[in-house]
């Protein structure tokens, strides 16, 4: 997660449908056990209307449960209970929405900017799990290790797989070619219909172009056919 652009787990739970404050509530319920509005309060440093308020949040989220024997106290749901909920609820929630929403009937041909490495790779990735026949891509090992699962389930597929990259890298069923550069460079081309080119560096500075238009894709697949091509020279 060291580019994920996350600075702590409260962020990351606020991803699960958690406010600030109900995640550091949440957060304090699985370090400290059951406890009341009063004692979540105090030990949160946080107003007793501002606790029950997050406690009734968690509760409703699924994240809490209430327990009622003498009085009312607060358990968190174990994180990794409560995290597969809500996976769970929103692979569900996706389902629905791929059934029932309008479907695209376009090859959007529009040059998009996508700013942001973690919007970055999960482009690359989609881009790799909707490809049909061909894969292209001009990549550094590290990268390349980023994506070596859904790489590998191309070849099973039987898709044609290119690699280009600066490092003896191998992978069985791919054709690899060693560049004599590459870097944080990002060129991808799937099934000679999309193309994305860019820098795959920190969250802050990651920037890529991505297109369905021909010419950028022409564009790209003559640089790395002229690319292989050299590399094919100097090895003779």
């Amino acid at each position: 997660m060291e580019n994920s652009g996350f600075s702590d787990t409260t962020e990351l739970l606020m991803l699960f449908g958690l406010t600030r404050q109900e995640a550091k509530v949440y957060a304090l319920l699985l370090t400290e056990g059951a406890l009341n509005g009063y004692e979540a309060a105090k030990k949160a440093g946080i107003s007793r209307s501002n606790a029950y308020g997050a406690l009734a949040g968690l509760v409703d989220k699924g994240a809490a449960h209430m327990s009622e024997e003498q009085s009312v106290r607060y358990l968190a749901v174990p994180m990794k209970e409560f995290c597969a909920n809500k996976l769970r609820f929103l692979k569900e929630a996706a389902e629905y929405l791929e059934q029932q929403m309008p479907k695209g009937v376009y090859k959007d041909e529009n040059y998009i900017t996508i700013r942001g490495r973690r919007n970055v790779e999960d482009k690359f990735r989609n881009m790799l799990m909707e490809t049909k026949e061909r894969v292209y891509l001009f990549v550094s090992g590290e990268i390349l290790s980023m994506f070596q699962e859904e790489l590998e389930m191309l070849i099973k597929r039987g898709c044609k797989v290119v690699i280009l990259t600066e490092e003896d890298y191998r992978m069985e069923g791919a054709i690899v070619y060693r560049a004599s550069h590459g870097g944080a460079s990002l060129r991808l081309i799937t099934d000679s219909s999309y193309a994305m080119t860019g820098e795959l560096e920190d969250e802050a500075h990651t920037t890529c172009l991505y297109s369905a238009n021909p010419n950028l894709v022409r564009l790209l697949k003559d640089a790395l056919a002229n690319e292989i091509r050299l590399i094919s020279l100097q090895e003779k």
